[in-house]
């Protein structure tokens, strides 16, 4: 049943989304509860991703200076400009533009990892270069929203929805891993929990999608005459990233698991954990965090497409060695 969930696992992931949309559409009282169920299933993924990451590879990862500068160069001077572009259709609209500009600068720290890891990407690299993109946009946010909106926003934005998801998200499920993982190599109950949570990876990845989807869908729906100017401005950014992630990657000369990480950090958002934050903004930016929730809906379809269409792109050297040998 476990190899047959991973097989079909992009297939399973559309179902989770139209599941969870349908069911949060036919049930609008269900909205409270499932936002309430976002963190708890997210860090359950989170969890079972990193058991899935070999600590040992992590040190090694951090003095990949190349990688950790390309990553950080790419989604905190390259994307900037380019959502700068972007959000200039909607600069009239200030909740519109604060949504828009709210999600696309601060890149994915959570699932980012499943999908690169689902695309043949260095998982364990972005593992890495999470806690850094984290910190990195806790500080930049406010810097790039000042120069794109104007003072009095910023004033409005508080730091503590984000040191909450990084600790809830990011460094608690981590430490839990690495304990199990410990706990694993010295008694059977450990390798037993690494082996349920191995099984329990598309499930999880089922769960967090149609919880996030059937909590949101809703209030998409009362808005979505306000809310289809963003989406062809996110499913622009997608596009526009893959290209600009590949040169990126070709100018710091890496691998192909490294480039196809590199494409996954520059293009996916963190949309999960900016939420908490977009839901604490005042009275007037209340279209806000359905902004935030419509890029998720566009990214996660995205995302399964990053997953078919990037090993083509970025193919792996395995296959590019014959094509070498003939001169190709």
């Amino acid at each position: 049943m476990v190899r047959a969930m991973e097989r079909w696992q992009i297939g399973l992931y559309l179902v989770a989304i139209v599941g969870g949309a349908i069911f949060g559409w036919s049930v609008p009282a269900a909205a409270g509860p499932l936002e309430l169920a976002i963190n708890p299933v997210l860090g359950l993924l989170l969890f079972a991703t990193f058991l899935g990451i070999p600590f040992s590879a992590i040190g090694q990862a951090v003095r990949d200076t190349r990688f950790m500068a390309t990553v950080l160069v790419l989604n905190f001077a390259i994307v900037p400009a380019v959502v700068f572009g972007l959000s200039r259709f909607v600069a009239d609209n200030q909740a519109l533009l604060v949504g828009v500009l709210l999600v696309l600068l601060t890149p994915c720290i959570d699932y980012v990892i499943v999908f690169s890891g689902l695309a043949g990407g260095s998982s364990e690299r972005l593992l890495a270069a999470a806690p850094l993109l984290m910190m990195s946009q806790m500080l930049l946010l406010p810097f790039y929203l000042f120069i794109f909106i104007g003072p009095e926003l910023v004033s409005a934005i508080e730091p503590g929805p984000f040191l909450e998801a990084l600790i809830v998200l990011i460094i608690l499920p981590l430490i839990l891993a690495a304990f199990t993982q410990w706990w694993s190599r010295r008694a059977a109950a450990g390798r037993s929990v690494m082996t349920v949570m191995e099984a329990l990876m598309v499930p999880l990845m089922m769960g967090t999608l149609a919880v996030v989807i059937g909590s949101q869908i809703h209030g998409v729906g009362q808005e979505i005459t306000s809310l289809l100017s963003v989406i062809p401005l996110y499913a622009a950014f997608l596009v526009i990233m893959v290209p600009l992630g590949m040169a990126s990657a070709r100018v710091a000369r890496l691998d192909p698991g490294n480039t196809r990480a590199v494409i996954f950090s520059g293009a996916t958002r963190n949309s999960l954990v900016v939420l908490p934050l977009a839901l604490a903004l005042p009275e007037p930016l209340a279209l806000v965090p359905l902004v935030v929730v419509t890029q998720t809906m566009v990214e996660l379809i995205g995302m399964i497409t990053y997953v078919k269409v990037i090993p083509r792109l970025v193919p792996s050297e395995r296959r590019l060695r014959p094509a070498q040998e003939t001169g190709g």
